[in-house]
């Protein structure tokens, strides 16, 4: 019998070569090219995803010295920005290769890990296969590119690979807390890339600290033990914050990563059933072969053990969408990772899930390449970009993008005149009241700014049609020329300009205060 066979749990039946040559090969070679396969499209593509557009050009503007919160705002925690700085500095186009291959980099590291992890569980057979599934199940859910999930899923690995526990361990073993405490840190730098991923941090500190009861903590050793944890999470946050407030801005801080977040409004139903409908259709099959694996029998306890903390944490993470709420596409790429771990028990495991083992990988590939390609289309690429970059010029004069790709502030090097370069949060029904500023009255102080260019694009769902109707009734107000529509994918954008008497647009960089 093959190597392949014996992977594979074929028996009855001749491998292909190439089967062969995959299963005989190292998996970080296997990961390595299926991540480049699944991507490609999107390498050096500018407009991978409106949300990777304005993290970088956020990033380019810390780069050029403004402060996140106060002179760009998101309530994105820094970590986010921090993490696209080195690319974002870089400029364009090299910036944007940077960024994406950090993005590969990340997806592959975590693929590793997933493929480890069901190692230790008991799944090897399936632990390749639920890595491949991770790799092309992220462009399902907009993670083609470098969304924040893509990066901090690899520290949620990495937290929850050292918390996997050990044959030898023991209540006295210092290892076994100095693990705990550097998972928990990985824990607080996730928080520190997005705040959702609180849930999953405290499924794993509840973990540690039932493992501490099981071994034989007493009550006061718990206690301690779980104040040093939730302390060692929460260090991250606190030092950014602490710096705010070192610098005065403390409130600024508190309203964009606090305040803001519960001030939002729900999106219109039929948008929210949309995407609920979306999310749900994506991680439907993978919770399912998931609940299929919590059914196998372990042939050891440890590895039954490691089992139940892994289908926790798919709990966890589920727990944690439904209450964050929201439900665009890619709050489900942190769901993707323990559930295709959790996937690869049925995979290679089930006799089912062997049978559907190489249709399912090929399936996800052909899926998730078809999502990529279809995104690519609708969203733009970089010749339409420039194109639309060419028209509008590199100066004199600021930018204000009312709508369209907020690459646009790095592609034409345009001071901005506001601190909200994120487009839909001044338009947004869904940001009404929840930025730190009236929509309105910050687009009205835009225009006294005079910015050289405007640009809109076309109507979008969940817009306030007010605002739109306002920005259009003052670029007539104050004497805008149409200099042309461009096409951006499946959208087209209107680039208007000032006269050239007018055309001054006092450059901003400190925001109003959103406190």
């Amino acid at each position: 019998m093959s190597v392949a066979s014996a992977v594979l749990g074929i028996r009855r039946w001749p491998v292909p070569p190439f089967i062969e040559a995959v299963a005989t090969a190292p998996r970080w070679l296997v990961l390595l090219c299926a991540a480049v396969a699944a991507r490609f499209l999107t390498f050096g593509n500018p407009l991978v995803h409106i949300d990777e557009n304005f993290y970088f050009a956020a990033a380019q503007q810390m780069a050029h010295g403004a402060l996140p919160y106060v002179d760009v705002w998101d309530r994105k925690p820094i970590g986010l920005f921090l993490i696209y700085l080195p690319a974002a500095a870089l400029g364009l186009p090299l910036g944007i290769w940077a960024y994406q291959l950090m993005a590969l980099g990340s997806v592959v590291l975590t693929a590793l890990l997933i493929a480890r992890m069901a190692d230790q569980a008991g799944w090897r057979r399936g632990a390749l296969p639920g890595a491949l599934l991770y790799v092309f199940m992220l462009n399902l859910a907009g993670g083609q590119g470098g969304q924040s999930p893509v990066f901090y899923n690899l520290f949620m690995a990495l937290a929850a690979s050292l918390i996997l526990v050990r044959v030898d361990e023991m209540l006295a073993s210092r290892h076994r807390i100095a693990r705990a405490v550097l998972a928990m840190a990985l824990v607080g730098l996730a928080m520190q890339i997005k705040y959702s991923v609180v849930f999953e941090g405290m499924f794993f500190g509840l973990w540690l600290m039932w493992r501490e009861h099981r071994l034989g903590a007493n009550p006061r050793q718990l206690l301690s033990t779980a104040a040093m944890l939730a302390g060692v999470a929460a260090v991250p946050t606190g030092l950014v914050w602490s710096f705010y407030m070192a610098i005065g801005q403390g409130d600024a801080w508190i309203y964009a990563n606090v305040t803001s977040i519960f001030a939002r409004q729900e999106d219109p139903p039929h948008i929210w059933w949309h995407n609920v409908r979306e999310v749900t259709l994506m991680l439907a099959p993978l919770v399912t072969m998931s609940a299929i694996s919590a059914c196998l029998t372990a042939e050891a306890s440890l590895e039954q053990t490691r089992r139940r903390f892994l289908l926790g944490w798919l709990a966890a993470s589920v727990i944690g969408l439904i209450l964050f709420g929201g439900f665009f596409t890619h709050y489900a790429l942190p769901v993707m990772l323990p559930a295709c771990l959790c996937s690869a028990g049925f995979l290679g495991s089930h006799p089912i899930g062997r049978k559907l083992m190489a249709p399912l990988v090929a399936v996800s590939l052909v899926a998730g390449t078809t999502a990529t390609y279809l995104a690519r289309q609708s969203r733009g690429n970089g010749a339409e970009l420039q194109a639309l970059t060419q028209a509008i010029g590199s100066g004199p004069g600021c930018l204000f993008l009312y709508s369209g790709p907020p690459m646009l502030y790095s592609s034409t090097g345009r001071c901005v005149t506001t601190a909200w370069l994120f487009p839909r949060h001044l338009s947004r029904v869904r940001e009404a009241e929840a930025i730190g500023v009236n929509q309105l009255a910050e687009i009205r102080r835009i225009f006294r700014a005079r910015p050289a260019i405007v640009t809109v694009a076309e109507p979008y769902d969940g817009e306030r049609p007010d605002v739109r109707r306002r920005t259009l009734q003052r670029l007539k107000e104050n004497g805008y020329r149409l200099k042309g529509v461009w096409p951006v994918g499946n959208d087209s954008v209107a680039v208007f300009e000032a006269q050239a008497a007018e055309a001054t647009g006092a450059p901003r960089r400190a925001a109003n205060n959103p406190s």
